[in-house]
């Protein structure tokens, strides 16, 4: 069943020294499937992050419509869990007060708040770090906590913005097999913009690949590698093959992005 569709969204945007504006994405359509976990390579100023922000209401397309659950996307909503790649925790609340500050904000008692949010520090892993303030958590720590904030709310769908991009090679990997673990336990849908290859094939049920500024959607490709997946499966011929093969796609685009800047 589709959750999201996307019809012909595009976004212009306008100078800010009245010079011409700029499509920084064509017209595209996108549908996402209940959980789906679909990820999004692209080369840089492709519309990737953009294309995300408008799904999360946080961006207004310039034409087209995008439908979560045949209902408009207008503006930002607890249906949609946002994690940036940024670490956007608050400073002055402890780690179990950001996990439960959308519970709040929707009304929750506070023993609902402290038990949902629990819940998901168990699942992050931090659970001895509720009482912490983020100055005190390493890079990952404080993903993880912006992962379980957003998932304590139970949203429709969960947009990531290249989430692990900020993180050591280790610990992005790490991070990988903890959210992945977490939606195969879940099955919460998710939206994921990554520049990493490896990261999109290992994480994907569908990985898309857009072109080269004003992008679009050029490819939809389907991941064949069963669930549960362990990280050995990096190792296999038909991922490598999976990966040669998108390479080679976002490859053509990174080329074609070189040239029209040049």
């Amino acid at each position: 069943m589709d959750i999201l569709s996307v019809k012909g969204v595009s976004r212009t945007f306008q100078s800010a020294t009245g010079g011409a504006p700029t499509l920084a994405l064509q017209s595209t359509d996108l549908t996402v499937q209940e959980n789906d976990f679909i990820t999004i390579l692209g080369p840089s100023g492709c519309g990737k992050s953009t294309l995300l922000r408008i799904v999360a209401g946080l961006d207004q397309q310039s034409s087209g419509e995008v439908l979560l659950d045949g209902k408009r996307i207008t503006g930002p909503g607890a249906d949609r869990g946002m994690v940036f790649q940024s670490y956007t925790l608050f400073p002055w609340l402890s780690v179990l007060d950001n996990v439960c500050f959308g519970l709040r904000e929707r009304g929750l008692p506070r023993n609902q708040q402290v038990e949902q949010a629990r819940a998901f520090l168990a699942k992050v892993g931090l659970s001895s770090f509720e009482n912490h303030y983020p100055k005190q958590l390493s890079g990952g720590m404080q993903q993880r906590t912006a992962l379980a904030r957003a998932l304590a709310n139970k949203p429709r769908m969960l947009l990531m913005d290249e989430p692990f991009g900020a993180l050591d090679h280790q610990t992005r990997e790490l991070m990988q097999e903890m959210l992945l673990s977490i939606w195969e336990a879940e099955r919460t849908t998710v939206l994921f913009v990554t520049h990493d290859i490896d990261e999109a094939v290992f994480m994907g049920s569908r990985v898309m690949v857009m072109s080269a500024r004003p992008g679009r959607i050029k490819l939809d490709q389907a991941v064949p590698l069963p669930h549960p997946r362990h990280y050995s499966v990096k190792t296999t011929p038909v991922f490598a093959e999976l990966k040669a093969e998108l390479t080679e796609q976002v490859r053509t685009e990174v080329i074609a992005a070189m040239a029209a800047m040049g």
